[in-house]
């Protein structure tokens, strides 16, 4: 049993081991224990439905045996941290998220077949449910990110496209789905430009704590109140091989590395992966022994970063390249 003296990764394996469901140990085993993917795919298997959608609470907020497309998205990036964003099961993702678009060609939300089911106080059902980019945005941009080819990727993608330029008023989770969906985007050029405007609203409209030391300090910088810090989540683009099931693109400067993995695109878990051996129960990994509050040691990990130049960023993340002009 790991004490309140153990490395905090060993604490966070007790927590694991004690609090979380399956699917989660086995993510746990899988990027810390040298586990395989199999049991991680197994494991979310169990929230598929016949429609190709997920359910059954693989998103908390909702619960119930309706396929959603936030659960679709859990899905997409429980497969994504594996290296298995590809092939049929991917294809019968795309499908599903074909028989459930708006109008528009991109996702609501919550479909109205959540009523009657459990969900939580703040995800309203509506009839008539418009496209969102909070649901669209993060799916087409890991579905970009790993080089998936599907016809429902057109609409959806112009449908973010024009969302992302026209957003004037926002709130972190939105701004997250922007950012999302800008991370995987192939146009990199345009990703960064419209980043950048974002991180000018952003910091206009105090949806980000720009200095946490001088959080609620009478003329410190901080978020308004009832909104949450926006998570500093920005992945590389990159591909990751599989059966040509699913059109990719082809090898070329996007390809990813021989083994077939992606060099980005990972999870948080992975962005804060430490360097070196992995722990193992009575030892520590390097970046352990500087204490649960530091982060010195973690692995570094490339991405956008016009969005926030100028707000503070964890050690983890890679620093600013150098074409980036200071604020």
């Amino acid at each position: 049993m790991a004490g309140t003296g153990a490395p905090p990764l060993a604490r966070a394996e007790h927590f694991i081991w004690l609090t979380a469901r399956v699917l989660e140990q086995r993510r746990f085993a899988h990027r810390f224990l040298d586990g395989s993917p199999d049991p991680v795919e197994t494991a979310l298997a169990a929230y598929g439905n016949e429609d190709g959608g997920y359910a059954h609470a693989l998103e908390p907020d909702l619960r119930g045996p309706v396929s959603q497309p936030l659960h679709t998205a859990h899905a997409l990036s429980v497969l994504d941290s594996i290296g298995r964003c590809d092939g049929l099961r991917v294809e019968r993702i795309c499908r599903y998220l074909s028989k459930v678009s708006t109008k528009e060609g991109a996702l609501p939300a919550l479909l109205p077949a959540q009523r009657g089911y459990p969900a939580a106080p703040f995800v309203p059902v509506v009839d008539d449910p418009p496209a969102e980019l909070l649901a669209t945005g993060p799916i087409v941009g890991l579905l970009h990110r790993n080089e998936v080819w599907h016809a429902w990727l057109f609409r959806a993608t112009d449908f973010c496209w024009s969302a992302v330029d026209a957003l004037e008023q926002s709130h972190p989770y939105e701004i997250e789905a922007a950012v999302a969906f800008l991370d995987g985007v192939p146009d990199r050029a345009r990703a960064e430009r419209a980043a950048d405007r974002l991180g000018r609203l952003v910091r206009a409209q105090r949806l980000a704590v720009l200095d946490p030391a001088r959080r609620g300090v009478p003329g410190g910088a901080g978020v308004r109140t009832g909104r949450a810090p926006l998570p500093v989540r920005l992945r590389p683009y990159a591909g990751v091989t599989g059966p040509p099931l699913v059109h990719r693109r082809g090898a070329g400067a996007l390809a990813g590395p021989p083994d077939g993995r992606a060099a980005g695109g990972r999870r948080l878990a992975r962005q804060l992966a430490p360097v070196g051996p992995r722990h193992r129960a009575g030892g520590q990994a390097p970046g352990d022994a500087q204490g649960p509050g530091d982060v010195t040691g973690l692995r570094p990990r490339p991405g956008l970063t016009g969005l926030f130049r100028g707000l503070r960023r964890p050690r983890a993340l890679l620093t600013p390249p150098a074409r980036e002009h200071p604020p």
